[in-house]
């Protein structure tokens, strides 16, 4: 009974060089792979190609690739921004993560981080606790990285100007004499 089984797998061989039972698995694993990773579709990820071109707000509850051109404002508060190659944004943005590969021209605030990477390019301030560029990365503004911890602490911010300038430093050494 096996060499008839071993026949049958022979007669899928030849569709499939490679093993059989590798060959079996191999098509039931790739085919669901391409599909996350081109469509997303499990993740919630939207895709702007690059002949689309959006004028205004862009609000969404889902992970976004922008590969076109956006003029306005973007907000994913709980959910990742990937700017592509060819991507232009010419707008504030709040997102959860950002990721820019292409352009962003304006500030970008992230709950969690903003990475900028190779050949990506930003003018504008950015507010996150985790910044990245990457060596070859543009980026031209002011960066704040605030902590969520001290989302609480929010007097504290304006006690570090304060603790900036050097004329509160000698008063507290005027006060221990």
């Amino acid at each position: 009974m096996w060499k008839r089984d071993e026949g049958v797998k022979g007669g899928s061989q030849p569709a499939a060089p490679a093993a059989p039972a590798p060959a079996a698995h191999q098509p039931v694993n790739t085919a669901p792979v391409p599909q996350p990773e081109s469509r997303r579709i499990e993740r919630d990820v939207v895709n702007i190609g690059k002949s689309v071109v959006i004028k205004g707000e862009l609000n969404g509850s889902e992970d976004l690739t922008i590969e076109g051109h956006v003029e306005g404002k973007i907000e994913l508060k709980d959910h990742v921004l990937t700017i592509g190659p060819n991507g232009k944004i010419k707008a504030q943005v709040h997102a959860k993560s950002v990721i820019v590969l292409g352009e962003v021209n304006g500030n970008v605030t992230a709950t969690e981080k903003v990475d900028i990477r190779d050949g990506g390019s930003v003018d504008g301030d950015i507010v996150s606790p985790r910044v990245a560029i990457a060596e070859g990365a543009h980026f031209r503004g002011t960066v704040d990285m605030q902590r969520k911890a001290a989302a609480g602490q929010q007097p504290q911010p304006s006690a570090k100007p304060a603790a900036a300038a050097t004329t509160s430093a000698p008063q507290p050494q005027v006060a221990a004499h």
